[in-house]
């Protein structure tokens, strides 16, 4: 999921800053017969651009919120911890390079046609929301891996929810607790989110909630 909003959102920057560009060099658009400055319904344009952005970017950010506070709720869980320490800090590099980045999008945006104030909006939201929720989720220890009787929920940059139902192996490779399903469907998160503390406790807790005979759970814990 967390791939495909990624991949939309870059499907969609590439036309909306093309049409930035034409519009704030008027460039021509011999096609249509006319130019940038000329071009017609370039506001309403810019206007469903912004919307689609503004869908994408507020979606995302509900369910990471969403994510942090369900696993706030401790007695919901049999098994609930915080994030590693180095996980922590991954978390804090990968979302600052990620505002910074939509920010300076945002800016481009902005700055190339003021026409684009509403998909530049939505980047710059991102860049806030981004900074916010690092900076709330470290001081409340919000940033957690769970485990409950239907699923494992693990809450870092983004929430990733893994139920049980139809699941057929749970594995470790390149850095990451692989949950495989029927159908070749695969879900993932990263490995140290685990304290290196915490990872036979996790692994026991969710055995308990599988049924071994169906669900191969690997032994292995780095």
């Amino acid at each position: 999921m967390n791939r495909f909003i990624n991949a939309l959102l870059l499907f969609l920057l590439f036309p909306t800053m093309g049409i930035s560009i034409i519009v704030a060099f008027d460039l021509p658009m011999e096609f249509i017969g006319s130019s940038g400055a000329q071009l017609p319904f370039s506001k309403v344009i810019f206007i469903v651009l912004g919307l689609l952005f503004m869908l994408i970017v507020i979606r995302r950010s509900i369910r990471r919120w969403m994510g942090m506070k369900l696993l706030s709720q401790h007695t919901k869980f049999v098994w609930n911890a915080p994030v590693s320490k180095e996980r922590l800090q991954r978390i804090w590099v990968y979302n600052t390079i990620e505002a910074l980045v939509n920010a300076c999008v945002g800016l481009a945006l902005f700055t190339l046609t003021p026409l684009a104030w509403l998909p530049a909006l939505a980047f710059m939201l991102v860049a806030i929301d981004n900074f916010i929720f690092s900076l709330i989720g470290t001081k409340s220890n919000g940033f957690r891996v769970g485990i409950t009787s239907k699923a494992v929920i693990a809450a870092d940059r983004e929430v990733t929810l893994m139920y049980y139902d139809s699941l057929r192996r749970v594995s470790i490779h390149q850095g990451s607790i692989f949950f495989d399903y029927v159908k070749g469907l695969q879900l993932h998160f990263p490995l140290d989110c685990l304290d290196d503390k915490d990872r036979d406790a996790f692994f026991e807790a969710l055995e308990k909630q599988l049924d071994s005979s169906k669900v191969f759970v690997t032994r292995l814990r780095d």
